[in-house]
């Protein structure tokens, strides 16, 4: 008789509690607590978000096996996030995950966090099927710490082509927007307001980098001096032209991405191509990347926006299959806070 692999997923890499809970690699609950004492801050503080996950870590976790109808007893094994992120939020989890490993005699499982974006692809869910990629597949994992391309040979068989130099996408994003005076996170505003702006209204450089990498630096320097230029003219500059810088912006950071996602694709020869991560939530992107997968005749994967930003059921799904192929971690697992991308 099949006994069915139910994996509870823990994920606490930044300032996002989560627990989801899967069975045979579908999704039965996914729960996410936000931290809003970071709003006041104009980012994320990493104190106050370790405190943060140490009060919701236990409600999200109760919430989400009441939501999937399991009991602990049901559980076959607990898959946490190793790294990388934020130390003090990563032992939060990492510690739960253990404690609960040991108290019920169950399989500990650790996911490095990237890895676990990209196989969001293969969340199921339990009343429709999930179309997902062919190994191998190319994926743009774009986050406000990482901007990776990374062919996809198997669940965990991947290798990084490309990657950022110095700021990632999203960081790009958070960074311009705190430099409009826009309130954190900045990313989803700039696409918010950039949908009813003009994206060729104002010119900025297409980054640079060499052969399939990133860089955002530069950009986020070039709209800072302009600004100030701007606004030694006019005081009200920004707030005239808030939605035209936003969609300028976005666009000249879209355009960088899909460039190099076309320069990849054409490198290896696959067509099959995803994007994965925070960014990957952003509806410019989203867009322009169906469009150009029409044009080139690319089989393109974007997933569903609850499992673009941080959560467990990516946690799980990568834990699923670790749980098939035996790989589990010990007690004695730490979290790492820069844990290199082929470990976990």
């Amino acid at each position: 008789m099949h006994r069915p692999a139910i994996i509870l997923g823990i994920e606490s890499s930044c300032d996002d509690t989560a627990a989801a809970v899967m069975k045979d690699g579908k999704i039965l609950a996914n729960i996410t607590a936000g931290q809003e004492v970071h709003k006041a801050y104009g980012g994320v503080v990493p104190e106050l978000a370790s405190r943060a996950h140490q009060q919701h870590i236990v409600p999200v976790v109760d919430s989400a096996l009441s939501r999937a109808g399991i009991s602990r007893a049901d559980l076959s094994a607990v898959a946490f996030t190793r790294g990388p992120g934020l130390l003090g939020s990563l032992l939060v989890g990492t510690s739960f995950a253990k404690g609960l490993s040991w108290a019920l005699d169950i399989p500990l499982i650790e996911v490095n966090h990237m890895q676990g974006h990209i196989l969001a692809h293969f969340i199921q869910e339990p009343d429709n099927t999930i179309e997902t990629p062919t190994f191998p597949f190319l994926c743009l994992t774009v986050s406000g710490g990482h901007t990776q391309i990374v062919r996809v040979n198997d669940y965990f068989d991947m290798e990084i082509i490309g990657q950022t130099i110095d700021d990632a996408a999203g960081e790009a994003f958070d960074k311009i927007a705190k430099i409009m005076g826009l309130p954190y996170p900045g990313g989803p505003l700039i696409d918010k307001y950039g949908r009813a702006g003009n994206p060729e209204a104002f010119t900025f450089p297409i980054p640079k980098a060499p052969g399939l990498n990133f860089s955002y630096s530069g950009l986020k320097t070039s709209v800072l001096y302009f600004l100030r230029k701007e606004l030694a003219k006019d005081p009200a500059f920004i707030e005239k032209h808030r939605d035209d810088l936003c969609a300028s912006v976005q666009a000249i950071i879209v355009k960088s991405l899909i460039l190099k996602l076309k320069t990849a694709a054409k490198e290896t020869g696959i067509s099959e191509i995803a994007i994965a991560g925070g960014v990957s939530a952003n509806s410019a992107l989203r867009n322009t990347l169906l469009d150009t997968g029409r044009k080139l005749g690319w089989n393109v994967f974007i997933p569903k926006f609850e499992y673009c930003t941080d959560n467990a059921a990516m946690i799980a799904i990568a834990g699923h299959h670790k749980y098939l192929k035996h790989e589990f971690a010990g007690l004695a697992s730490a979290p790492s806070a820069r844990l290199p991308f082929g470990n976990g």
